[in-house]
């Protein structure tokens, strides 16, 4: 298997909670390489152009206002199978049907509020990672 990179955003519930420490010890005992990270506060401009896939689903509004509510962390992350190791590690995007011991079952809420954002696909992760780090950052 190939090494590849990933985003990951830790997100404003879990980051208001004291989570940010306990996420990143998860990551990295699952053997991911923190390439670069940063905490900020989103703008709505921001949230909406990091979510534009979403725009016009019933959700886009309350997930932009979430994602802006306080800061968030993202994080460049790296290893085998990265993009599909986070996808598990994190778990179902419900913490409620989330496999015991995942990121969202021990730390999510609700489908919204549910810790942790993960690329899903290598052509998003580009995305992504592009948008909260520029390439002498990574």
């Amino acid at each position: 298997m190939a090494i590849e990179r990933t985003l990951t955003i830790i997100k404003p519930d879990a980051a208001a909670a004291g989570h940010i420490g306990e996420i990143i010890a998860a990551l990295e005992q699952a053997g991911f390489r923190i390439l670069a990270m940063k905490k900020v506060h989103l703008t709505r401009a921001q949230a909406e152009g990091f979510y534009h896939v979403h725009r016009g689903k019933f959700f886009f509004d309350s997930l932009v206002k979430f994602m802006t509510e306080g800061p968030v962390v993202p994080m460049a992350l790296e290893r085998e199978d990265a993009i599909a190791t986070l996808r598990k590690l994190m778990g179902d995007t419900n913490p409620e049907k989330a496999p015991e011991g995942s990121i969202r079952q021990r730390f999510g809420s609700s489908i919204e509020r549910n810790a942790i954002h993960g690329s899903d696909a290598p052509e998003t992760a580009a995305f992504e990672l592009g948008f909260f780090f520029a390439k002498m950052e990574l």
